[in-house]
């Protein structure tokens, strides 16, 4: 059973906390989190792009010249799409890129994705986080405690307005609910600082 620290605010380490073997010791399974990660993406596509066909082009209604006797190539329309200002052939059309992923397949990922952090040592147990205030260098200051400079996801049990607002304007900080925690996010980021709070919910959610 993997064990990690328990830190305070402070970031003094107050002791160890034993994390669930099934959700933060799992193997990492490579494969599974490629198409997790593929799938998150394409859905968050908006799919939005379009291009005129000939047919939405405006003008184009009469034959430019006559079919036969000019020298020239025979053209029906001077919105073909050889012609400047002519529609596009075979442009993108809106569509929605979304698909789905096996719930099972999705529970492998989140774990794999759990247990990278661990093996890394790139997670920050923290025994609470709680601010009185909403005050941006009070997210500072627990961050420079931790000695995390870099990009970083903050996964809390449940909403607080005042973590939450003090953390959002910290470049390259996220923060995020376990119901709303998903495999891109907490690879896409280097450290991981989750509550015992959060570890005991993603323990009852994943193990």
């Amino acid at each position: 059973m993997p064990k990690t620290a328990l830190y305070d605010m402070n970031g003094k380490q107050v002791g160890d906390i034993e994390l669930n073997d099934g959700v933060f010791g799992a193997e990492v399974n490579k494969s599974v989190l490629h198409q997790v990660i593929v799938n998150y993406l394409a859905n968050q596509r908006q799919g939005t792009q379009s291009t005129k066909t000939r047919a939405e082009v405006r003008g184009g209604g009469a034959k430019p010249w006559r079919q036969k006797g000019t020298g020239r190539a025979r053209q029906g329309s001077i919105r073909a799409p050889q012609w400047i200002k002519g529609g596009v052939a075979l442009g993108p059309k809106p569509r929605s890129y979304r698909y789905n992923v096996n719930k099972k397949v999705k529970r492998v990922a989140m774990k794999s994705a759990l247990s990278s952090k661990v093996a890394e040592n790139d997670i920050f147990v923290l025994d609470q986080l709680q601010f009185e205030n909403i005050k941006t260098k009070e997210m500072v200051k627990v961050l420079g405690n931790l000695n995390v400079d870099t990009k970083a996801l903050v996964v809390l049990p449940e909403k607080d307005e005042n973590v939450i607002r003090s953390a959002r304007n910290i470049p390259g900080v996220t923060t995020t609910l376990v119901s709303t925690l998903n495999v891109y996010e907490i690879l896409n980021h280097d450290k991981f600082i989750v509550t015992k709070d959060a570890v005991a919910k993603l323990e009852e959610v994943y193990a």
